[in-house]
């Protein structure tokens, strides 16, 4: 079985820039081949995809000459704890289903994303990067994948997890700062998220652990990736920098929401899915942040159809507009320039050469 030394190895990365997997839509083939384009590594994002289109986009990035590339997976949770929060908080959204014509999603009381089958897609395949979220893939699959000659990444927002993803046996972990946006990487769907900053987060899990780090959460400019190398990052993970990126999947509406002055905050709610995730603060935040029960992915399916319609109409009030703290910073262009300027920045900072 290879060890760590025949996986892919992070602190060789010239560009030490990891684009965020983003479920959902904003991860595509095309940002992962524009982040190789760029010397850094994209990953794509398995969340919510069926095997055969994870397969389809692993193939188009295979087939485009891209050789450093990753893949997210969602480890699964157990079934729903309180069915009837859940149909209560399903009367809750009949509003909004009634404002754009459609129906609440179906209560859903379990949904593995087929994981199994999707571990067993990657180790196939030989994805080079793959990384877990929502929870640790447990030693049996981390030895799996080193069979493979894959590197295993857990991505945590605590220490403790931190501690505990090391433990498995996983090659790097993805530590994420409460600035992030999108889901926050707690491992249990009832856990409150860290109020810890990116740059500090790393610092403890530096002290506590020997494998490399990926720093996630608000990291946007130079300044921020020069600041998460010097707490001990190896690499610094980009996602909502690039959600208004010419490759990326981003949904118009929520494009338009980054620039628009109407949103000035970012809030972390559970209303859209059951977990915590940090989004643009809106109408659909601020009415049903409070009603939200910590059941994933159960509200994901309900808001489901609520999302989609809210997109279809262009209503930012209603769409979950995941975004980080620094989604000012966000620009539109092509990828590899955007991640080549952050790392332009982030070179001359550290007096290196571009």
């Amino acid at each position: 079985m290879p060890d760590s030394a025949e996986v892919f190895d992070l602190t060789s990365l010239r560009v030490p820039i990891v684009v965020a997997p983003m479920a959902g839509g904003p991860s595509t083939p095309a940002l992962v081949i524009a982040a190789a384009q760029a010397e850094a590594v994209g990953f794509l994002a398995a969340g919510y995809k069926s095997v055969n289109a994870l397969a389809g986009e692993i193939d188009e990035v295979v087939a485009s000459g891209v050789d450093a590339y990753g893949v997210n997976l969602f480890v699964p949770g157990g079934p729903a704890r309180d069915l009837g929060a859940v149909l209560r908080y399903r009367e809750e959204l009949e509003p909004v289903a009634r404002r754009y014509n459609v129906e609440v999603g179906h209560v859903v009381e379990f949904d593995d994303d087929a994981y199994a089958d999707k571990v067993d897609l990657v180790i196939s395949r030989r994805v080079p990067l793959v990384s877990f979220t929502f929870g640790l893939p447990g030693e049996s699959v981390v030895d799996r994948l080193h069979g493979a000659g894959i590197a295993a990444v857990a991505t945590v927002a605590d220490p403790i997890d931190a501690k505990a993803a090391a433990a498995q046996g996983v090659d790097a972990l993805c530590v994420q700062g409460f600035e992030a946006g999108g889901h926050r990487a707690t491992l249990s769907t009832t856990a409150e998220p860290s109020q810890t900053s990116t740059i500090e987060l790393v610092r403890e899990v530096a002290e506590l652990v020997d494998i490399p780090i990926i720093a996630a959460g608000g990291i946007a400019t130079g300044a921020h990736v020069d600041a998460a190398l010097a707490a001990g990052a190896v690499a610094v993970q980009l996602g909502t920098a690039l959600l208004d990126s010419a490759e990326a999947g981003t949904k118009p509406t929520h494009r338009a929401a980054l620039r628009n002055s109407r949103f000035t905050e970012t809030v972390v709610t559970r209303a859209f899915s059951g977990r915590p995730a940090r989004a643009l603060r809106n109408e659909f935040t601020d009415r049903y942040s409070p009603l939200a029960p910590a059941e994933y992915p159960q509200l994901h399916h309900l808001t489901s159809p609520l999302r989609s319609a809210a997109a279809l109409a262009g209503d930012p009030e209603f769409l979950n507009l995941w975004a980080g703290t620094s989604f000012r910073d966000s620009d539109f262009g092509p990828a590899a320039e955007i991640i080549a300027r952050i790392w332009s920045q982030t070179a001359a900072a550290r007096g290196l050469g571009s």
